[in-house]
C-alpha cells in the first residue's frame, strides 16, 4: 500500500501530499532557533524532496586567524545543507524519530570570490536507515569550492545534550 493511500498518515512524512509546505515550514523555524545557523547566518534557499540548497554569508564570523574561510564553517553549512535533503528522502519523520549525521568527507578545493557561498546537496541513496547525499559548494562565481559526501542515519528519538548532564554509559549514543 502506498503511503499516499494510508488517511491516518503523517503530514510530515516524505510520501504525504502536504509534505513539501510543513517540511519547509518546519525546517525555516529549525533554522531560526539554532544558534550555529544565526552565528554564520545560513540561509535556507531550497528545499524539496531529495535536494536542499542553503548559503551563508563569507563573512568575519566564519573567518579562521589568516583571515579565511574557515574549514568548520563550510563543515557546517555542508552539514546542514546534506542534512536537510536527507531529512526529505528517507524514513525520518519529525517528532517520531531523529536524522543524525553519521559520515561526513569534504574536499577543500578553493577559496571563495565574492561575499556568498552556496551549498547544493542531493539524495544519491536513500534507505531505511541510512541516507547517502553529495554535496557541492561554490561562490557567487559558480567556482567550486569544496565537495562532499556525507550519510546520515535516522535513529530512534533522544534526550537533547545538557551542559551539565550525567553521562549513562550502559547505552551508546547512536
Amino acid at each position: 500500500m502506498n503511503i499516499k493511500e494510508v488517511p491516518d498518515a503523517s503530514p510530515l512524512h516524505p510520501d504525504h501530499p502536504e509534505f513539501s509546505s510543513l517540511m519547509l515550514a518546519g525546517m525555516r523555524q529549525a533554522f531560526a532557533e539554532t544558534p550555529i545557523h544565526k552565528l554564520l547566518s545560513i540561509n535556507l534557499d531550497h528545499v524539496e524532496k531529495g535536494w536542499a540548497v542553503t548559503s551563508m554569508p563569507v563573512a568575519p564570523e566564519a573567518f579562521n586567524s589568516t583571515g579565511n574561510l574557515h574549514g568548520g564553517a563550510i563543515a557546517t553549512l555542508i552539514d546542514v545543507a546534506a542534512g536537510s535533503a536527507a531529512a526529505t528522502a528517507g524514513t525520518f519523520i519529525p517528532g517520531q524519530n531523529h536524522l543524525v549525521t553519521a559520515d561526513l568527507h569534504i574536499r577543500y578545493l578553493g577559496r571563495p570570490h565574492g561575499d556568498r557561498i552556496t551549498a547544493d546537496a542531493r539524495v544519491l541513496r536513500a534507505g531505511r536507515q541510512l541516507i547517502v547525499v553529495e554535496c557541492r559548494v561554490t561562490d557567487l562565481e559558480a567556482r567550486m569550492i569544496a565537495s562532499a559526501d556525507f550519510a546520515g542515519m535516522v535513529v530512534p528519538m533522544r534526550e537533547p545534550l545538557t551542559i551539565a548532564g550525567k553521562s549513562d554509559n550502559t547505552h551508546p549514543d547512536l
